[in-house]
């Protein structure tokens, strides 16, 4: 199967989108050109996918969380947009409590002959390929799933883990540092920014070398979690340089945020800080070494709740900074074990 061009869309997060690396990168094995549908929240993200070739940007009424007005020709420009495009087919990825409908209305006006999606809705004409998916797949391969009924597989050799475009931008910070990211999009899943500091202490009292990441509108946050001890990079990096900076890390200490997904992407270990409102096995970071910290039954749990509905935080404030530095070690200890065994095994060492 060989589609001329074919239209990606996934119109929320970054860490969203770093979640479709995999679909991408099997629809670009057939495909000639790949463009990517983002919302602006995403589009950094989608240009470090492999295999996209281009990046649309349209903020998407019915999926952002602060929704503008539906405008009819904000909906006309977007058409008249596609139409030009004249994608051989387009795939829909959305999560599990969005609609893929909307957007396959819109598309199907612009003369899209073929519409993939994961559809709970009967579709009627809208969808060419409704698929359906059990449950608490993680995200990547629930994606991925939507791929291969498409009729997109992924090339030869492809592990099916979550990537991104190299070379990354050089970062002036020696590796084997801990990366500290204290931010979330959704505060639900943030760890108090006092829990992050102590963290910070004690890593550094542990003899770590720690750096604090966080985007532009994170600067007083990061500043005052990195304090004295820390190397404070809030607001300081793209996200492709916040891509290098966590390739470069022994272990990065991250709550269920994009940077997660990133870490993922570059396969640094993560300790995840992980809010049960939405389910781990979902949104955990995929395909690294990872320790789960939280209360995973917390009440709170799968509510999607963005601020916590429980007085004081419990299912992140019941983590302490020594749970963190125990993470840690634990990562630590077990990189070191697999490179150990990987050298017996290909006899570059020899054991007593």
């Amino acid at each position: 199967m060989v589609s001329h061009t074919v239209l990606v869309a996934r119109l929320d997060n970054a860490g969203d989108v770093l979640l479709q690396g995999p679909l991408v990168r099997a629809v670009a094995s057939a495909a000639v050109r790949v463009v990517f549908l983002a919302a602006p929240a995403g589009a950094e993200a989608a240009a470090l996918l492999p295999g996209v070739d281009e990046v649309w940007t349209w903020r998407c009424p019915w999926i952002d969380a602060a929704p503008s007005p539906v405008e009819a020709a904000d909906i006309a420009a977007l058409t008249g947009r596609i139409r030009a495009l004249a994608p051989d087919e387009a795939l829909i990825s959305t999560s599990f409590h969005q609609s893929p409908l909307p957007l396959a209305l819109v598309l199907r006006t612009a003369g899209v002959p073929r519409i993939s999606a994961i559809s709970v809705d009967y579709p009627g004409s809208l969808l060419d390929v409704r698929h359906r998916v059990e449950d608490d797949l993680p995200e990547p391969e629930r994606a991925l799933s939507l791929a291969h009924a498409a009729g997109f597989e992924l090339p030869p050799g492809d592990d099916g883990l979550l990537a991104v475009r190299r070379p990354l931008p050089p970062t002036h910070h020696e590796p084997g540092y801990v990366v500290v990211h204290p931010g979330a999009s959704v505060p639900a899943r943030a760890w108090p920014a006092e829990c992050c500091a102590e963290a910070v202490e004690a890593l550094a009292d542990g003899g770590h070398r720690v750096l604090v990441t966080g985007g532009p509108d994170e600067r007083a946050l990061t500043a005052a979690v990195a304090g004295t001890r820390g190397v404070d990079l809030g607001g300081a990096t793209s996200l492709a340089e916040m891509a290098a900076v966590l390739d470069g890390a022994a272990a990065v200490v991250v709550g269920n945020t994009g940077p997660a997904h990133l870490a993922a992407a570059v396969g640094a270990p993560v300790v995840s800080l992980f809010s049960p409102v939405v389910p781990v096995v979902r949104w955990a970071p995929y395909g690294v070494p990872t320790v789960l910290l939280g209360d995973q039954s917390a009440p709170c749990r799968n509510t999607r709740a963005r601020e916590c509905p429980l007085p004081g935080h419990p299912c992140l404030t019941s983590v302490t900074a020594q749970d963190v530095v125990a993470a840690v070690e634990k990562l630590r200890t077990a990189e070191q074990s697999a490179v150990v065994r990987a050298a017996v095994a290909t006899g570059k060492v020899v054991t007593p």
